[in-house]
């Protein structure tokens, strides 16, 4: 389930309305009814895994906190967050949760916290394999602001669900510090985020517009080879380029690192084949989606970094993959945009036979026609001198993600007007 019971919110608001003064125009958003809601910030969930370093969604969590930064790409006057326990196999208890402006690192600013509600309480239980959306919070958010989100989690999670690779840094402390102004409780860090999976924003400049951007793909979109903390992902720094351009819109990221078109892997999420249905196609306010996907069903083959190899895709699979997501994409009203595989020469995936596979699979995605619109990623970052290779200027080290300078040139390399 994406929500929790549109009823049950509605009947929870009427309850209230008198002891607690609210306004009869915030019983909009008990119901489909009520003002539009946009998605300003997604992260796609994962399964509890541990492949490259420690985290915590193994251990999961037993009376602590977890804070998290996020930056919104879109404003609005009220704001919610979606908390998921997609891979949970228990319920997850949320004893209580707070909203609140980032102030620096962990701390939020004074004035700012709002208690989050669910159906009108302090607290719920997700169960397994759920995912809910909170009350409406009255926190007026801007375009590139940075939203902390704290959870108490009194009872054992068990394993969490989360977001492996959030190019941010989490907090944790022992107890129950959601109302903390400063920051100096969390005294852990981890670079992922747990169990929140969306921000919502309503209200504001862009109320009842659906023009949001949905980037879809493995590590490349999820900004793995970026500096920690400076949002230099590419859909980042898109969001940044069509503000400036005077076109703002959301951007949300549903990048996954490691991800596959056509193979589930235990390590880097459900095959972009299901969980396209579920992270793209569910968004509020979306327009358009971006894919880039496919490279790691090519080199994961044909290496066991960071687990066994997945079966081996030829091409023309890879590309009946892809005329699938597109379908899904139409289906729902999406414009879809294909995006090319960038460089591999010099990585760990690279081999005249994987090369000719990414050959193929990009000639097919500039050439068919099948996708409405095509941003050519592979020229953007490739060396001139040797196409096959990323640019140095580019690479982030490992030859195959790009760096802070290889995400602007993407970000660029996107025609403004096939959004």
């Amino acid at each position: 389930m994406r929500s929790t019971s549109t009823l049950r919110r509605a009947a929870t608001a009427l309850l209230t309305v008198a002891a607690l003064g609210i306004a009869p125009t915030a019983l909009a958003d008990t119901g489909h009814q009520g003002p539009s809601w946009r998605a300003a910030w997604a992260a796609s969930p994962q399964s509890p895994t541990a492949p490259f370093s420690a985290n915590w969604s193994l251990q999961g969590f037993a009376d602590q906190t977890v804070r998290q930064v996020v930056r919104v790409t879109t404003g609005g006057t009220r704001a919610r967050i979606e908390l998921t326990n997609r891979y949970g196999t228990t319920p997850l208890r949320i004893t209580g949760a707070t909203v609140a402006r980032t102030d620096k690192g962990s701390a939020v600013r004074p004035g700012s916290i709002r208690q989050l509600r669910f159906d009108g309480r302090a607290s719920v239980t997700i169960p397994a394999g759920g995912t809910l959306l909170s009350d409406a919070a009255n926190l007026p958010v801007e375009a590139f602001g940075s939203l902390t989100v704290t959870l108490y989690l009194a009872d054992a999670t068990g394993p969490a669900t989360f977001h492996h690779f959030s190019s941010a840094t989490s907090y944790r402390a022992d107890g129950d510090h959601r109302a903390d102004l400063a920051g100096t409780a969390f005294d852990e860090t981890s670079a992922s985020w747990y169990f929140l999976s969306g921000v919502e924003v309503t209200g504001g400049r862009d109320t009842g517009r659906r023009n949001g951007v949905v980037t879809f793909g493995d590590s490349i979109t999820d900004g793995v080879g970026s500096t920690l903390d400076t949002d230099n992902r590419y859909p980042d720094q898109l969001a940044e380029r069509l503000a400036e351009a005077g076109r703002p819109r959301a951007v949300v990221n549903h990048g996954i690192a490691g991800n596959q078109v056509v193979n589930d892997t235990t390590w880097a999420g459900d095959k972009a084949l299901s969980r396209f249905r579920k992270d793209v196609l569910t968004e509020p306010g979306v327009r358009t989606v971006i894919i880039l996907e496919g490279i790691n069903d090519i080199g994961g083959s044909t290496t066991t970094f960071p687990a066994a190899p997945t079966p081996d895709v030829s091409a023309e699979r890879l590309i009946a993959g892809h005329r699938t997501l597109i379908r899904e994409a139409h289906a729902k009203g999406l414009k879809a945009v294909g995006a090319t595989l960038t460089p591999i020469k010099g990585s760990f995936y690279y081999s005249p036979a994987n090369e000719a596979k990414r050959d193929a699979v990009n000639e097919w995605i500039r050439t068919s026609g099948a996708y409405d619109a095509v941003v050519d990623f592979d020229r953007a970052v490739a060396d001139p001198a040797d196409p096959d290779r990323m640019l140095t200027a580019y690479d982030s080290g490992d030859a195959l993600h790009p760096n802070d300078a290889g995400y602007t040139a993407m970000a660029g390399a996107v025609d403004l007007d096939e959004l």
